[in-house]
């Protein structure tokens, strides 16, 4: 690994107040011409001003003393590396107030950083480029240069100097707008005085728009900008956005400080979207709904972003982190805070189930590696920082608030918000500050408890044994810290400050006892419980723990699963623990194989979702294997009961989570070669090609997956021309995403080929590798070397940036040999990605665990899926 730089941030002696700045892209040469006025104090007299700058040419620059002569730069020192200039005057800038003057220009990028381009075809198929920006986490330095630190907060004035047929956006409302009198055919478009503000937060757009508004109870214009003649596609996100402005003022107890909200669809997008203050972009599939074409998990990815995005412009933009390791509260806070806006918008989708599959899963699995970190990690230089843009700021960020908010209450909880929210209004705050408050509005240890969780790495296993005293039953508890590889073992082992919840058979949705755990063991007396009830830790599965429960616990829950009378989300935890246990080897694998065949009367679709990954994840280990097509048996079977129950068309009053169960089942089956599924979806998908019968959107994902999977180069060929014709985003990443289940060798590199086209958006050819790897054992072989061998284009492409830990991840996370192991170490020790570098820690620590997995219950696996098979013989008289 290479030294990590020492880092500094800017110094202090100057700081800006307020920014001018006047910036005029070229949309045909790719470059921009900017003026920056900032009035800067000069808090101690020196005679440098240190910048953040970026890929800018200076080419002059002056400070004015208020009411003094000015002074002009006699040199501009680049610290490319730092991302700095020091502009150097003559003599020493005294103390006081003053106006920085820089004339510079920069270049419009194609890497989706700072300001950059993205081509987009008008309707009549012309390409043509608009002008956008992404500056989080430091990339406004591209566009001007600028104290980019988020501490650093001033207010900005910007005016944008564009053709006239282009639409102008940024933060604020338009307050002019004049024909520009240097050059024909623009115009000068002024925005008003934004608050003050983190320059990672700037936001302009230049580009061709339709748009749809809307005002919210509250007064707000809301307006979502679509790509020209789709303003329709724009219409569920401003019902999402009108309705969760409300919400969130009420929430908070603060107003959204801002006259106007855009939400904008930018067709080249790194992230899934940017909280910019007051001009919010989105990848399109992130904003864009038609009812027609547009499936039920995309109408719910979409609501979940907007919850998102809406939810910083307090938590985040109102109140910014001082330094960026505090980003995981500002990504945490709004990764949980959307779920709950959402299942106000939309109780109907059970979105709180889905959590636990979609993220509080996730981050166990991820937070119990050895290469996992902390939530809350010390950032120094840049490169840093896209790294931690991980499912440990997100995800775990978001269950550790969804604990807490448990611990404390919701009544407590918002009473704290809202102190936080007063109290830093336009300022900068830590993690601790939110704490404080919180502790002041419930009176219990929240720093204590939360810093147990954000200052150590990794999470407990709670092991549970109970013993009956009569009326009473004793509840032996215990923590450790959990690891994939098993036990942590050694004396240094860490504690945490557990709130743990207890319920039992009388009334599985209710606590019946609660708990702070703070040593390594307790006992818990539950009284008046007669012996043949059972008793569950954690219901609702909030604590951000895993359980081992004693084998008589684990056998009284386990009838919970099949008559339903534990919860959906019990039902999925107890499931997920247990899978994980087997593959940190504290149980057999069998064992889990076991308790999924208990799930055959199964409704629920996050419980089936979860289950279904965690097959997924077995039956690619098991694609290593001899007997791939045994565990292909098992999923067909225990998903068939599901699939013949859903039949492939929608009922009468079905709804949201019907429409997502279907699609996964089938999806599940068809993958897996179940034949009667496989002969409709053939069926389906000729009818949808003559055009005879189009296929539900909510259906095209399984049927495309099914007939890909067991299809030839002509189902390939098809293939690629919808996705040539599909008119809509959403439409062209469903095909993307599945494309790699072809399984052909010579089509499988076609695909890979088609990766890096023109016809894939750069941001999407992850995902179109990712699904070449996921998909089998040819597949992962053959998108590694693809990575390898494409390896300058590819990180070129992304700069660093969190998309190249995605496409690492992707491609090496399924190996499962140890030797590939080292071979993933040793390509990136000669081809760095400081970006990725823990990622890449990651996947070799992942590799080593499934390959001893592997080599500890193959045999026992092969045995069971085997005897499963056989009927019991018949013994004759």
């Amino acid at each position: 690994m290479p030294e990590r730089r020492p880092f500094v941030r800017l110094p202090t002696d100057v700081y800006p107040v307020k920014y001018g700045l006047c910036l005029k892209p070229d949309l045909i040469d790719f470059t921009f011409e900017g003026k920056l006025e900032a009035a800067v104090e000069v808090v101690q007299s020196t005679n440098q001003i240190v910048m953040n700058c970026a890929d800018i040419d200076i080419i002059t620059a002056s400070f004015a003393p208020e009411g003094r002569e000015e002074i002009n730069a006699t040199g501009f020192n680049y610290q490319n590396e730092d991302e700095k200039v020091t502009l150097s005057f003559p003599s020493a800038l005294q103390k006081g107030s003053g106006l920085l003057k820089i004339d510079f220009v920069g270049e419009l990028n194609d890497k989706m950083k700072g300001f950059y381009r993205s081509k987009y075809a008008t309707p009549s198929g012309e390409i043509r480029f608009a002008a956008v920006t992404q500056f989080e986490a430091t990339d406004a330095r591209r566009a001007f240069p600028c104290w980019d630190e988020p501490a650093i907060k001033a207010t900005f004035d910007i005016t944008l100097i564009v053709p006239k047929d282009r639409v102008a956006l940024s933060n604020m409302n338009v307050i002019d707008q004049k024909p520009y009198p240097e050059e024909d055919g623009l115009i000068e478009v002024k925005f008003a005085t934004t608050p003050i503000m983190s320059t990672y937060l700037v936001a302009f757009v230049i580009g061709e728009y339709d748009f749809v508004e809307s005002l919210s109870s509250d007064g707000v214009t809301v307006r979502v900008y679509t790509p020209i003649g789709k303003a329709e596609q724009g219409k569920f996100a401003l019902e999402v956005a009108t309705k969760t402005l409300p919400f969130y003022k009420d929430y908070f107890n603060v107003p959204y400080p801002l006259p106007k909200i855009d939400l904008i669809a930018i067709a080249d997008f790194a992230a899934g979207a940017m909280e910019n203050w007051g001009l919010v972009t989105y990848r399109e599939t992130a904003l864009l709904i038609d009812p027609k074409n547009s499936c039920s998990s995309s109408r719910q990815w979409v609501a979940l972003v907007v919850g998102h995005e809406l939810a910083h412009q307090w938590f985040g933009n109102l109140v910014t982190m001082e330094w960026w390791t505090h980003l995981w509260l500002n990504e945490g806070f709004a990764s949980w805070i959307e779920y709950l806006c959402v299942d106000h918008c939309f109780p109907e989708y059970d979105i709180w189930t889905q959590f636990v599959s979609a993220d509080y899963t996730r981050a166990l699995d991820l937070d119990a590696l050895d290469n996992s970190h902390p939530i809350e990690v010390d950032v120094g230089h840049p490169s840093e920082v896209d790294e931690i843009f991980d499912a440990i700021s997100y995800s775990k960020g978001a269950s550790v608030i969804r604990m807490l908010h448990n611990y404390i209450g919701d009544e407590d909880f918002r009473k704290g918000m809202n102190t936080y929210l007063m109290k830093f209004q336009h300022k900068n705050a830590s993690t601790e500050d939110l704490w404080d408050c919180l502790e002041q509005a419930s009176g219990k240890p929240i720093a204590a408890v939360m810093s147990s969780w954000t200052k150590q790495m990794g999470f407990p296993i709670i092991a549970v044994d109970q013993e009956q005293q009569g009326e009473d039953r004793v509840l032996k508890i215990s923590q450790k810290k959990f690891c994939a590889s098993g036990l942590h073992n050694g004396d240094d082992c860490p504690n945490w400050m557990i709130p743990i919840s207890i319920c039992t058979s009388e009334d599985p949705s209710c606590t019946k006892i609660s708990v702070l755990l703070d040593m390594s063991e307790t006992s818990v007396t539950i009284s008046n419980i007669g012996p043949d009830q059972w008793v569950k830790i954690n219901p609702g599965t909030v604590g951000f723990y895993r359980i081992q429960y004693s084998s008589s616990m684990l056998e009284s829950l386990l009838p919970g699963i099949r008559d339903l009378t534990l919860q959906p989300v019990d039902r999925l935890g107890l499931q997920n623990d247990l899978f994980s246990l087997s593959r940190a080897g504290m149980i057999s694998t069998v064992e889990v194989l076991m308790v999924m065949e208990a799930f055959v009367n199964e409704p629920n679709y996050t419980v089936w979702s979860d289950l279904s990954c965690n097959l997924g994840v077995l039956s690619s280990l098991l694609s290593h294997t001899d007997f791939h097509e045994e565990i292909q048996e098992f999923i067909r079977d225990l998903f068939t009961p599901i699939g013949q129950r859903l039949g492939w068309d929608c009922k009468e009053g079905e709804g949201h989570l019907d429409a997502l169960l279907r699609g996964l089942v089938l999806g599940k089956l068809g993958k897996a070669g179940h034949k009667p599924t496989l002969e409709e979806a053939r069926r389906r998908f000729k009818d949808h090609v003559d055009g005879k019968q189009i296929i539900s959107a909510d259906l095209r994902s399984p049927v495309y997956l099914t007939v890909l999977k067991h299809g030839d180069s002509a189902t390939l060929e098809t293939m690629l021309k919808l996705h040539k014709q599909a008119d809509m985003q959403e439409e062209k990443n469903r095909i993307e995403r599945v494309l790699g289940a072809i399984s052909a060798p010579d089509l499988i590199q076609k695909v890979l080929t088609f990766a890096l086209s023109e016809e894939v958006r750069p941001q999407d050819t992850v995902s179109v590798i990712g699904g070449v790897a996921g998909s089998s054992k040819q597949g992962r072989k053959a998108a590694w070397k693809f990575v390898k061998d494409n390896w300058e284009e590819l990180h070129n492409r992304y700069q660093g940036g969190f998309l190249i830990s995605r496409l690492i991840k992707l491609s090496v996370d399924g190996f499962a040999v140890d030797k590939m192991a080292a071979e993933v170490k040793s390509f990136f020790e000669s081809h760095h990605a400081p970006a990725a570098e823990r990622t890449v820690q990651q996947c070799c620590e992942n590799i080593l665990l499934n390959a001893a997995w592997l080599k500890r219950d193959a045999d026992d696996i092969h045995q069971y899926l085997v005897k499963r098979k056989v009927p019991p013989s018949t013994t004759s008289v």
